[in-house]
């Protein structure tokens, strides 16, 4: 047995005989060590049981894939060729490159993130981001904090701790990664009240459950899903109303955040300067239908503003000087009427005429083992943002005599930058609309390079 073990190759010698560590990029050199330390234990038991003593190759190769499949968990760029505009699992909206080189220089050195410049004292963490927020939206004041979930959590536990918030039923949903918002609203220490049907709530179910431990009554935009047909919901005004009178709040949670109309044609997408004018209090996120960085933004009245300003969650939940600066200049843009110059809004309003050429100059770039053609598609807004809302495009329908669609996508996301695609009915799609203009040359080098056998 120990003749079999020493057999194996020590360390520095099945990595001597391996891809340098540079091979690999962004993995330090003590992860590529102890991969292999991890890869000859692993021989050595299976030896100890009973098992042949491997092939240096079989060794390295089984290295390398180990070091491979760690490479892929680095952040690193993609292309999306999905069609989904706000990608959660791409990272949601492109910020504008202009703005992304703008916060570098401020990130490079010191910046007045908490420092009155003109009294040299310290100051208020950005304020001219949070007015820029509230003239956007007519409000009295805002507060930006990491995300919507956040955002929340904050006004809850700020305005209804230890009391009760009273929500329909048919609000109740569940956002991203499993969070739901009853759990959500547990976190903040209050009292959930669930009033009405999945399908219809009235102004009566919300009246009869309100008492003396009545905090919040709360409207929760069900972004990510819709209920269609025998429906009923008091308007955000009735609400308000009834807030009024029983001197509790009104706080709404829009999720997505839209400051205009969305581009799709049957959308009803609430607007934030429209909830802002009714309600004590409302949150929304950043990186969605805003098209901004991950953030969640509270807008309202300044007295609720200054409470949740005040909870010790604050310190917890706020953002940092980099978000902070891109939703500066984001609503720079926005209160200029330039929100055209915002990726994600670029893409959305992108013309049919435009994606067909783009997907015509796919289609001519085909090399072996590659067929395709141009057809119409759809494409979403995505990130829990407009739900069974399309948008009507042009797209690169690709097949292969010899491999999958299963296969080709694997094959285009093991590039040097991964071109990200969705199959539809066995067949792989490359929707131009979410690839940044910039990125056209690099599809078309994949295309041209073809498939040999998967």
């Amino acid at each position: 047995m120990q003749e079999r073990l020493r057999q194996l190759p020590s360390v520095q010698v099945l990595l001597d005989a391996s891809p340098s560590p540079g091979d690999f990029g962004p993995l330090p050199y003590a992860w590529v060590r102890q991969e292999a330390r991890d890869v000859l234990d692993e021989a050595r038991q299976a030896i100890l049981a009973g098992g042949s003593v491997p092939e240096r190759d079989q060794l390295q190769q089984l290295l390398h894939q180990r070091l491979t499949a760690m490479q892929q968990r680095f952040l690193r760029p993609v292309i999306n060729g999905t069609g989904v505009l706000i990608h959660t699992n791409l990272g949601r909206a492109p910020i504008k490159e202009e703005l992304l080189l703008q916060a570098a220089v401020l990130a490079s050195g010191y910046c007045s993130l908490e420092y009155d410049v003109e009294s040299g004292q310290r100051g208020r963490r950005a304020p001219a981001v949070e007015q820029l927020i509230s003239t956007a939206a007519g409000s009295e004041a805002s507060l930006v904090v990491n995300n919507n979930a956040a955002a929340v959590l904050l006004a809850l536990a700020a305005l209804a701790e230890g009391r009760e918030v009273i929500v329909s039923r048919g609000e109740l949903v569940e956002i991203g990664g499993g969070f739901r918002v009853p759990d959500v609203i547990a976190q903040s220490r209050c009292q959930l009240v669930e009033v009405g049907t999945t399908n219809k709530t009235r102004l009566e179910d919300y009246r009869r459950a309100v008492n003396a431990n009545t905090a919040v009554v709360m409207k929760i935009h069900p972004s990510n899903f819709k209920i269609q047909g025998f429906t009923e919901q008091p308007s955000r005004l009735e609400l308000r109303q009834l807030a009024d009178e029983c001197g509790i709040y009104f706080v709404e949670d829009l999720g997505s955040g839209a400051f205009w109309p969305p581009p799709t044609s049957g959308s009803a997408e609430p607007l934030v300067q429209e909830a802002a004018r009714h309600g004590h209090l409302v949150t929304f996120s950043g990186d969605k239908l805003l098209g901004g960085p991950q953030a969640g933004i509270l807008t309202g009245q300044a007295d609720v503003l200054h409470q949740a300003r005040q909870h010790p969650l604050f310190r917890a939940l706020r953002s940092d000087k980099l978000n902070l600066f891109l939703l500066q200049e984001l609503f720079r843009l926005i209160l200029a009427g330039a929100e055209d110059q915002l990726p994600l809004w670029q893409m959305a309003h992108a013309s049919l005429e435009s994606l067909q050429q783009r997907a015509e100059a796919y289609a001519a770039a085909l090399g072996t083992g590659l067929q395709g053609e141009v057809g119409p598609a759809q494409s979403t807004m995505g990130g829990g943002s407009l739900p069974e809302e399309v948008l009507p495009t042009r797209a690169l329908y690709l097949a292969s005599s010899h491999c999958s669609s299963t296969e080709l996508a694997a094959h285009f996301r093991q590039q040097e930058i991964p071109l990200i695609t969705r199959i539809e009915q066995n067949r792989l799609l490359v929707d131009p609309r979410t690839i940044l203009p910039h990125q056209d040359a690099l599809v078309q080098r994949y295309l041209e390079k073809g498939v040999g056998p998967c």
